[in-house]
């Protein structure tokens, strides 16, 4: 083999082992230190793509959680009010035994009964004017649109085209997934009673033929021309009708609004049990979806570190090669010296 100077073959060739090794010593040491087994584009851009659309879906299902925590702290403070509700009902039908049940009640007597009886009904209005977040927690409409339709509570045979609900997005689709519809409760409208012995119902919009559509949005007590027979038992101090008085109400009127209040809570309840449910559901899907991002674009680290170090002495070893390869001219200027 003829010896040369001007072209040294064995120094290009461990050059280019040595710019390889160097180059792979390098990505080891990206992928340990960011965790991914992809640190480029250019490695593999059909798994990059897989990896970036499940990191998408885990992010949205993240969203939706927060949809769902944000839907069980709407109906929890609304079945904190529903409460509060129940026992200023309960105070009223309270009032009502001690104004018309004991005979030694002196008309002084009654007439302060009276005043808390309707400032209680005031109270009852106050807390259906309740909001969470800017959002009302109750309504008298069928949607937010101000000129919408009636929404009426009708208990056992409520139809929810005359209800009032909201969709909780439950899923990554977002809308086109799956939802949990939750009631904004019709308070107000469960508040109008048929002030008769035996009541049947809330004012549905089922009594009188539906000639009148009136459930009760003002909260004042309906007069003879509007609904007869039914009474409301939530007032707006701006009203300009006679509150209601404890001659005038009946215990089983009482009663019956308590019942419905009472199926409002239990309809609050079934939707916080349904969002539960959802939550633990996306949780699931969430903590699967991140155990198939990890498979999919996590580093091996006992793997890579074995490749680190591997790169590492093969630069080392590369570099000493260039070194001796760069030996070689030596010989030729020995056999310059000699002549």
């Amino acid at each position: 083999m003829p010896i040369t100077v001007s072209n040294n073959g064995a120094v290009q060739q461990a050059s280019h082992h040595l710019a390889s090794a160097q180059e792979k010593f390098q990505m080891s040491i990206r992928r340990l230190a960011s965790g991914k087994r992809i640190v480029g584009p250019n490695e593999d851009p059909g798994t990059l793509a897989v990896s970036m659309k499940v990191r998408a879906s885990v992010e949205r299902l993240v969203g939706a959680q927060n949809n769902v925590r944000s839907g069980i702290g709407f109906l929890e403070v609304q079945d904190g009010l529903l409460e509060t509700a129940g026992r200023i009902l309960m105070r009223m039908s309270e009032l009502k035994g001690y104004a018309t049940q004991d005979p030694l009640k002196s008309e002084s007597d009654t007439a302060s009964y009276n005043n808390e009886f309707e400032d209680l009904q005031f109270q009852l209005h106050d807390i259906s004017q309740m909001e969470f977040n800017g959002e009302s927690l109750f309504s008298d409409r069928h949607t937010s649109t101000v000129a919408d339709q009636n929404a009426y509570f009708g208990g056992k045979d409520q139809d929810d085209d005359r209800a009032h609900l909201i969709s909780i997005y439950t899923s990554s689709e977002g809308s086109s997934g799956s939802k949990v519809l939750i009631h904004k409760s019709l308070m107000l409208s469960a508040l109008v009673i048929e002030n008769v012995e035996s009541p049947r119902t809330a004012w549905a919009g089922a009594q009188a033929g539906e000639a009148t559509a009136w459930s009760g949005v003002a909260g004042t007590a309906p007069t003879a021309g509007e609904i007869s027979g039914f009474v409301a038992l939530a007032r707006s101090s701006s009203d300009n009708h006679t509150a209601l008085s404890l001659g005038n109400v009946k215990t089983e009127t009482l009663e019956a609004a308590i019942e419905n209040i009472v199926f409002l809570r239990a309809q609050t309840g079934a939707g916080m049990s349904r969002l539960q449910f959802a939550m633990d559901s996306i949780a699931t899907q969430e903590t699967n979806m991140r155990s198939a991002l990890g498979r999919i674009e996590d580093v091996d680290m006992a793997m890579e570190s074995a490749n680190l170090a591997k790169y590492g002495i093969l630069m080392q070893a590369s570099a000493a090669m260039v070194t001796q390869a760069n030996l070689s001219n030596e010989v030729a200027l020995s056999l310059i010296r000699g002549m």
